[in-house]
């Protein structure tokens, strides 16, 4: 098995240095060598409008607003037999599929962005490609390291070098090669790089700033999953706490989130059906236990109260998985406020997620059934097999801090997925691990009241569901401007109405004015 270090790859390639000549796209075709690790399959001129992509908010779709270089390639890769490491591998039997988007140099801005990828991947987000080309940036994108048919069901849990590439691997990789391209195709490096992704691509860009923290200057990390072996156990714990009569229709959990909002819309001083901070309410859900001989529906079946069994399974997913031998958090969770969002956790996540995860990657028996989880002893096994290769948690992020990189993250307060309090605890766990540091100097988190994953909650259709981070990201970076808050807009509802996002702990507070707009907000 031979295995290329990255740096011989364009000699091998081929490639001589534009920096003395004109480069075209249609030539970085015939670079390719089917001998090598890294190949480049098509590379095409696109007139501007002539790429049509679905919008990933599934309204509508998004156009190139000028010419563009289309490029499309693969990487061969394998783990490394030795010493487990992946890397690029010209007879591995694993391959990244990956695209590279460049503008043409008039509408060119000198930076280099790679996107991310969601869930267990198996694509490319060409949309988030194509957004951000269509403002001057070189972007690449991949498909994590397997194709969509391996995502189904987590098949490229059964592969080590698959598993491996998902999450720490695959944006590194791509990365390395595309950058490149992109230094050929301009005769010059780009100025500045940046990484943007969200839920899988957030547990990637933990991933980036801990493991490869020279390759970015910044990084977005929205709803990030970097603590997927846990996250998957939540999954479990709120599937198997809210079965039978414990089971929580979304009437039921309308109910309670409007008792919530009844309760504690106000505290940032504007009553817009929305918490501001649900870490400031204390509504006490029994107060919705069903009284002797009370109905749980009135005559128009509407929810009146819960019973026992309802109260418990609500109480463990605030609650949160616990050990079953020291009762010790094994994940937070989830908040007041969220309650209309949980369907999601009750049923499909735990066999969408962490069923696989389980059997393939952690037991290796197609045959085991997640409800025989130990709440100890298997925990163990979890942390051992499936954390090296899949959570990025490491707090320790001194060394993306001591080459100037900057990271920015959100989270949803309202997220279906993610437990709201996981970033919370992590940003305090990166502050104790640089005790004699200011993270803020390097790593924020803007906390979104109402927010969903990766955009909106579709219960809380009035929040506005588009966080523009990408700009704040840049300045912080290329002119030392930190973010003290980050605008939001785009609520599902189609309405004009704009909200401050606020570096945590501050929260947005309404002064006055018109509450619709950003501006009537400060972050205190």
């Amino acid at each position: 098995m031979k295995f290329i270090h990255f740096a011989s790859l364009f000699s091998v390639w081929g490639i001589v240095n534009v920096s003395s000549q004109k480069h075209d796209c249609s030539s970085l075709a015939s670079t390719q060598q089917a001998k090598n690790a890294v190949q480049i399959l098509t590379a095409i001129e696109v007139l501007p409008g002539s790429l049509n992509l679905s919008s990933n908010t599934g309204e509508g779709s998004i156009k190139n607003k000028f010419q563009l270089c289309q490029v499309q390639g693969i990487i061969k890769y394998q783990a490394n037999p030795r010493n487990g490491k992946v890397e690029f591998d010209v007879n591995g039997n694993d391959t990244i599929t990956w695209e590279l988007f460049l503008p043409d140099p008039e509408n060119y801005n000198g930076r280099f962005l790679a996107v991310g990828n969601g869930g267990f991947a198996g694509t490319i987000d060409n949309s988030t490609m194509l957004e951000n080309t269509n403002s001057g940036y070189a972007v690449s994108g991949c498909d994590s390291g397997h194709s969509l048919t391996d995502s189904e069901n987590g098949i490229f849990l059964e592969d080590l070098g698959k598993t491996k590439t998902w999450i720490h691997d695959s944006i590194v990789m791509t990365t390395q090669v595309t950058r490149d391209i992109v230094a050929k195709y301009y005769a010059r490096s780009p100025k500045y790089s940046y990484y943007s992704g969200c839920s899988t691509g957030g547990a990637q860009g933990y991933s980036l700033a801990q493991y490869h923290p020279e390759l970015f200057d910044g990084i977005y990390a929205g709803s990030p999953g970097n603590w997927y072996s846990h996250l998957v156990l939540s999954f479990l714990w709120n599937g198997l706490h809210s079965t039978s009569g414990g089971y929580l229709s979304q009437q039921v959990l309308n109910f309670i989130t409007d008792n919530v909002l009844a309760a504690c819309d106000d505290i940032d001083g504007v009553k817009d059906g929305v918490i501001g901070n649900p870490l400031k309410c204390h509504f006490d859900i029994m107060t919705l236990e069903c009284k002797q001989g009370q109905n749980l529906v009135n005559s128009s079946n509407r929810t009146l109260c819960l019973t026992s069994d309802q109260l418990q399974a609500a109480q463990a997913i605030y609650a949160g998985p616990k050990d079953s031998r020291d009762y010790k958090e094994v994940y937070p969770g989830f908040d007041l406020g969220s309650e209309n969002a949980w369907l999601t956790q009750e049923s499909v996540l735990y066999v969408d997620y962490t069923t696989p995860i389980l059997q393939k990657l952690v037991f290796k028996n197609d045959n085991y059934n997640v409800s025989t989880f130990n709440w100890g002893s298997d925990i163990d096994r979890v942390d051992s097999i499936a954390s090296p290769l899949i959570d990025a948690i490491t707090p320790d992020l001194s060394a993306f801090n001591r080459r100037g990189g900057k990271l920015i993250s959100t989270q949803g307060w309202a997220d279906p997925y993610n437990a709201a309090a996981w970033p919370i605890q992590h940003l305090g766990q990166i502050q104790s691990a640089l005790k004699n540091t200011n993270i803020n100097n390097f790593i924020r988190l803007f906390m979104v009241p109402g927010g969903g994953h990766c955009g909106a909650n579709p219960l809380y259709r009035q929040v506005p569901a588009t966080y523009h981070v990408l700009d704040p990201l840049v300045r912080w970076v290329e002119k030392g401007q930190k973010p003290e808050e980050i605008l939001s807009s785009s609520p599902p509802d189609g309405s004009n109405t704009t909200r401050k996002l606020c570096p945590w702990p501050k929260v947005a507070r309404f002064t006055g004015g018109d509450q619709s707009n950003w501006q009537s907000y400060e972050c205190v």
